[in-house]
């Protein structure tokens, strides 16, 4: 069985040295047949890396499209409808990606039940908050549990091949008619770091059929800078904190049962308000009143959202990239 062809996507947003160094680790795999697709938010680049990009365009080595906009979900969207893979995978701008990279994940598909290939993600971030050594070979039920799976989904240390409930953002692939057959896309509504948005994607592959296999050997590192990928500058912007708890909100009100957002609020306010494991914040009570007031405002912000842009009209830079595509004579699918 011949090996599926595969278009890389990488959304990027105010990233310069990493974004240059995550295209060359792409290059260099050893796949038969591969494209890859930046998809530039950045409005201006260091002339170093701005002459890089146009280099490698040039050369044919990758496709490069700038756009006037920032938003993760809709960078997502855009790359899809340019790319001409049978599998669509996603990496962010600040990851190192080892030889073999693209032969782990295309190597699943041979698996017809498989829909989606998450692979593992060596997050320095959370190595480093973990115990010395720690692996994990079976993910407990709850990590398949829509209510509370995020806090017990764990793609770091996870050793043995299973399926899971959702990929992460910044290493996760896709057949091409999750899209193009069943119609479903990645949600523009999702704001911010868009934290939660591969979340929901995930859970409306459900309806499918097809299932999410986790290849540990599909692994990258994510160095999780802490600028760029379209996100505040600073964690502790008001935006942001709105816009995070607005994310995990909006996913729950869209694929959840009333039990399980339920027990997923609970879950958020003891975890990110009242600050206990495994999030372990301040306890302070001016901070713990502060983080309350963002989870009351982040909820009904995901209402509004939900009753102001309810259906594909939420899709705002789909629509904005159809209307500038068909000004120059040619449709968007």
């Amino acid at each position: 069985m011949a090996l599926p062809s595969i278009s890389v996507i990488i959304p990027t947003y105010g990233r310069e040295g990493p974004l240059k160094n995550s295209i060359a680790d792409v290059l260099k795999q050893d796949y038969p047949d591969f494209e890859v697709i930046v998809v530039d938010q950045t409005q201006q680049h260091t002339p170093r890396v701005e002459a890089y990009l146009r280099q490698q365009a040039n050369l044919g080595k990758i496709r490069w499209f700038s756009v006037r906009w920032a938003n993760l979900p809709g960078a997502r969207n855009y790359g899809v409808r340019r790319a001409k893979g049978d599998i669509l995978l996603f990496i962010d701008d600040d990851v190192q990606i080892p030889p073999g990279y693209l032969a782990a994940h295309a190597r699943n598909y041979k698996r017809l039940w498989v829909g989606a290939v998450a692979g593992r993600v060596f997050d320095r971030m959370k190595l480093a908050d973990a115990k010395p050594g720690l692996e994990i070979e079976d993910l407990p039920p709850e990590a398949s549990d829509p209510g509370i799976a995020w806090y017990h989904l764990d793609l770091v240390h996870t050793i043995k091949p299973q399926r899971v409930i959702s990929a992460r953002g910044c290493n996760m692939s896709y057949r091409r008619e999750i899209f193009t057959k069943y119609g479903i896309w990645f949600d523009e509504r999702f704001r911010g770091s868009a934290v939660r948005e591969e979340s929901d994607f995930c859970l409306r592959i459900r309806k499918t059929g097809y299932h999410i296999w986790y290849d540990p050997e599909a692994s990258l590192v994510h160095l999780g800078e802490e600028t760029g990928g379209c996100h505040d500058i600073t964690t502790r912007s008001l935006q942001y904190q709105v816009t995070f708890y607005h994310n995990h909100f909006l996913m729950a009100q869209k694929n959840l049962t009333l039990d399980q957002q339920r027990r997923l609020y609970a879950k958020l306010f003891d975890c990110h308000v009242l600050g206990h494991p495994p999030c372990y914040k301040s306890g302070s009570p001016f901070k713990v009143f502060v983080r309350g007031v963002f989870y009351v405002i982040g909820f009904l912000d995901a209402l509004k959202t939900r009753l102001t842009a309810f259906s594909p009209k939420g899709q705002v830079y789909t629509k904005l990239d159809q209307e500038l595509t068909n000004q120059e004579g040619a449709i968007v699918p």
